[in-house]
């Protein structure tokens, strides 16, 4: 019965209760939706040192009570423009890959959803994070797939970058959805944060890292602990207390 009810707790009341809020409070027709600059990023004419951004904002629509969507921004040193990394499901249906990697602005809301800035890398060191980014962006094996869930979707694919450039010091949310699905049939892998994780299809798993504290993986959503700084990681909320990325140089 516990277990029963522990599962009630940490899983399916947080999720429920994140949907219904999302519904209560509606929002924009897509079409409507805004997608303007927050200023999050730094302008390239002020600041011509390279930078690596990620980005997760709640998705558009009901959905968006539970999920997150992210992607990765990218500046050069020396650059006048951004480049944005993202998997985007909807590019499929207009006969393109759902891989979009080029110029954009880092830190548009998401369809009217403000972005939360999850990783701030700049100055020395972040051009061979660069490098390693646009490698791992260039070695996504789902390009031309997209499936909201258990994945491959947008969080897959931030997920896989995460694991491929340790530098990046990547914590994803537990409302990024798909992030445990493992490329390639892969039942075990390094976390995006450099820990270990076991997942059957992104549908079910166990994640342990120092950066990323524990989690618990149930039909793609996500409960644990963070242990410093120390957070709770709930279903629909995400982590709470919310951090503040470390805006200094590469780790």
């Amino acid at each position: 019965m516990w277990i029963t009810g522990s599962i009630l707790a940490l899983f399916v009341l947080p999720a429920v209760l994140g949907l219904a809020h999302r519904a209560y409070l509606g929002h924009p027709h897509w079409r409507e939706a805004s997608h303007a600059p927050t200023g999050l990023s730094p302008a390239p004419q002020a600041h011509p040192d390279a930078v690596v951004q990620v980005f997760a904002a709640r998705t558009w629509g009901t959905r968006g009570g539970v999920a997150v969507h992210t992607w990765i921004a990218t500046k050069r040193q020396g650059d006048d423009h951004y480049r944005r990394h993202e998997v985007i499901g909807w590019r499929l249906r207009r006969g393109i890959p759902a891989l979009a990697s080029g110029r954009d602005n880092p830190d548009a809301q998401w369809f009217s959803n403000p972005p939360q800035l999850l990783v701030d890398r700049r100055g020395e060191g972040v051009e061979a994070i660069i490098d390693a980014v646009e490698a791992a962006v260039a070695s996504y094996p789902y390009a031309n797939e997209y499936r909201t869930w258990p994945g491959p979707n947008s969080n897959t694919f931030t997920a896989h970058v995460g694991r491929q450039v340790p530098a990046l010091g990547l914590d994803l949310p537990p409302t990024a959805i798909g992030k445990d699905f493992l490329p390639n049939g892969a039942m075990a892998a390094r976390s995006p944060g450099g820990g270990l994780q076991v997942s059957f299809f992104g549908a079910l798993g166990l994640l342990a890292s120092p950066r990323e504290g524990v989690e618990v993986n149930m039909g793609s959503l996500v409960a644990g602990v963070r242990f410093w700084p120390p957070a709770i990681k709930l279903p629909g909320v995400g982590a709470w207390p919310p951090t503040s990325p470390d805006a200094s140089g590469a780790d």
